[in-house]
């Protein structure tokens, strides 16, 4: 049995929400939701359907985890399995198979569903592989649901309504280092597109200015008087309505697009804002970058306390725990969850805080000289974050707290 098999098949299901709530966790795929408030219902489903669409056309970070990751991946599939859900179903395109999931349909031994074979059998079980046909829309998690499992939601139903949890390939690999690794989330995949001379990949610290990503992608900060940048993929994007230097990189950064003010203002959707650049631009033609081919360093970070203000309301703002001239090490719990639907935030980067405010946290480099671009994996583990039962002690699933203080649950046997 291999290591991470081992530690998740060992987690209790209240367990895996209280550690993906203090990891910080939120969902990577664009809407930024507290991961852990879908995991809080573990109890009541039986069934994970991997969403590793990534319909954008610019967008590699799930592709390349589901290559690249395999081994790891199909690890975490068999101690979910074991401990958690009858069925794990990946849906990918079928236009990715040959390029992209073969090796994870060797690690998982997964059965295989072509399109015209959907939805899959509801009695299945084990690790399945659905591909679906390249439309856009299949990326929408009502949809997949409906194509996939034959499930369809109606009004305000939620997946776990049905039976299933839903994620996104980059999420389940954040999920993996929470329970087997102990890692807080502290960096995104990020690509930056559109009016850039290059596309890129990268990882960066959560809180990465903006600034940073465009020069990167070889563009100054200094936009035109006729250009915005857009937070999102080409089918499905916002404005950033602030200065470069102000946005920084959320748990759910997908991409940063440059565009036109021209083009944006032909394809603005309706009243919510969202923005639709699919046919301004032969994006599947253009040159892009499929791996992660440098990690930045950027010399300040802002941390958001709130990984999507669209879900202000409805999930509360991390509160911090640190104040201006503290110092804190990468990895270090900087707020922890509020009231209601929440999570914790961990420093990004090792630094010293500079402010505290309503909605961020901004901290800054002890030694600029290490500030700018490395290569994509870091050399150095972060500082991990663990919680463990009050009343009996037992933790999940080995923890190495260092000067760090764990947030306690009650384990199920102890309630």
């Amino acid at each position: 049995m291999s290591v991470t098999r081992e530690k998740v098949s060992a987690v209790e299901p209240p367990a895996f929400a209280v550690t993906l709530r203090n990891a910080g966790l939120a969902g990577a795929g664009g809407a930024g939701f507290p991961t852990y408030a879908k995991w809080d219902r573990l109890e009541e489903v039986d069934s994970l359907l991997v969403n590793h669409q990534e319909s954008e056309p610019n967008y590699y970070m799930d592709k390349w985890l589901g290559r690249e990751r395999a081994d790891e991946l199909a690890a975490l599939f068999d101690g979910l399995l074991d401990r958690a859900f009858d069925r794990i179903v990946v849906a990918a395109k079928r236009t990715d198979r040959e390029a992209w999931l073969g090796d994870l349909e060797a690690a998982t031994e997964a059965t295989v569903y072509e399109p015209g074979d959907l939805p899959i059998d509801g009695t299945e079980t084990g690790v399945v592989i659905a591909y679906t046909a390249d439309k856009y829309e299949f990326g929408m998690e009502t949809v997949l649901m409906r194509i996939v499992a034959g499930v369809v939601m109606a009004g305000d139903e939620l997946p776990m309504d049905h039976g299933w949890i839903v994620q996104n390939t980059e999420t389940l690999a954040n999920v993996a280092r929470a329970l087997v690794d102990g890692e807080p989330v502290t960096e995104k995949f990020v690509h930056v597109d559109g009016r850039v001379p290059t596309h890129r990949f990268l990882k960066v610290p959560i809180g990465t200015p903006a600034t940073d990503l465009l020069e990167a992608a070889g563009r100054s900060d200094d936009l035109g008087a006729n250009e915005v940048i857009l937070d999102g993929g080409p089918g499905w994007c916002f404005e950033i309505e602030r200065p470069p230097e102000e946005f920084g990189v959320r748990k759910r950064t997908n991409c940063l697009l440059v565009m036109a003010d021209s083009v944006v203002e032909e394809n603005r959707l309706g009243s919510g804002g969202r923005i639709n650049v699919l046919a301004s631009a032969a994006w599947s033609e253009s040159s892009h970058e499929t791996a992660p081919t440098a990690r930045l360093e950027p010399e300040r970070v802002v941390v958001p306390l709130l990984t999507n203000p669209a879900f202000e309301g409805v999930v509360t703002p991390s509160e911090p725990i640190v104040r201006a001239g503290d110092e804190v090490e990468t990895g270090e719990l900087i707020a922890r969850p509020g009231e209601g639907i929440s999570t914790a935030q961990h420093a990004p980067i090792d630094g010293t805080v500079t402010a505290v405010a309503d909605r961020s946290v901004t901290i800054e480099r002890d030694d600029p000289s290490a500030a700018g671009t490395t290569g994509a994996e870091p050399a150095d583990p972060h500082r991990i974050y663990w919680s463990w039962c009050r009343e009996c002690g037992r933790y999940l699933p080995e923890p190495q707290l260092e000067a760090v203080s764990p947030t306690e649950f009650v384990c199920s046997q102890c309630r």
